[in-house]
């Protein structure tokens, strides 16, 4: 073979490589936000209702991504993460459970937002007079008190620095009853288990069986947001970002603030 028809076979090879890569390049699938995916959202007990019908507002625009829920308390959730349980957004009703999960490097730190706000509120059964306000609990007529486990609930967090910073606390531990979420919390009072309850304004305002008396100063607890972040660990990282950047929309925030939800700055 000559001289000259060893370069002409050499740049034939080469010329079919070059179009052989970019049929390649044009054939490769989109990445994972457009391509058909699921995500899962590990998110506070308090989100369920709102969560729920942002879910259906999402999928209308990206029918392509199915989001899955797994709500609980933000302690238990935290320690699902921690364990290696599957998750790729993990939304908390308090910072403590978010700045734990970062600590350990659990999460895309770059992804982090303050996503939500809430208020404490004291609630009973709809045809109950025995209390009218937090201090009122003190009162003998009062027997349960509905709280959230503070270990993990962040609304019995809450309720406690309200109790403390109100100088009843350790008056009112023997008349305590513990729930794993706050929704345990108001079901143990819409059923009539408990004289009272402590939840977020949110959660009493989905049910018709209770009545709010009375709302906890903002200066009896620490402030409550809820932070988002993507988990490190995500398998769709590309749709974990799109949808928490949904849930920042006017569109969802919208749907927030139907179900009682301030947005946080």
């Amino acid at each position: 073979m000559t001289k000259r028809r060893i370069i002409a076979f050499i740049g034939w090879i080469l010329a079919a490589l070059i179009v052989a890569v970019g049929i390649g390049v044009l054939n490769q699938k989109p990445l994972t936000a457009q391509s058909n995916s699921t995500i899962l959202v590990s998110a506070a007990a308090s989100l369920k209702d709102s969560l729920q019908e942002v879910k259906q507002s999402y999928q209308k625009a990206k029918s392509n991504i199915t989001v899955n829920h797994n709500f609980a308390a933000s302690g238990t959730l935290q320690r699902q993460i921690e364990n290696g349980a599957p998750a790729d957004v993990f939304i908390s009703a308090a910072q403590k459970q978010m700045d734990e999960l970062q600590k350990k490097n659990l999460i895309l730190p770059e992804t982090r937002r303050n996503l939500l706000t809430n208020s404490i509120v004291l609630i009973v059964p709809k045809n109950s007079n025995k209390v009218t306000n937090f201090r009122g609990l003190t009162s003998p007529n009062v027997k349960r008190i509905a709280v959230g486990e503070p270990r993990s609930v962040p609304a019995g967090q809450y309720a406690d620095e309200v109790f403390r910073n109100l100088g009843i606390l350790e008056q009112l531990k023997p008349k305590f009853t513990y729930a794993n979420s706050v929704r345990n919390v108001l079901a143990a009072v819409e059923s009539g288990n408990a004289d009272a309850g402590v939840v977020y304004a949110t959660d009493a305002k989905i049910s018709n069986q209770v009545k709010v008396v009375d709302t906890a100063a903002a200066n009896l607890h620490s402030p409550i947001v809820y932070p988002m972040a993507v988990l490190k660990n995500s398998k769709n990282v590309a749709a974990a970002k799109e949808y928490a950047q949904f849930l920042r929309s006017a569109n969802a925030s919208s749907i927030f603030k139907k179900y009682g939800f301030g947005m946080a700055k």
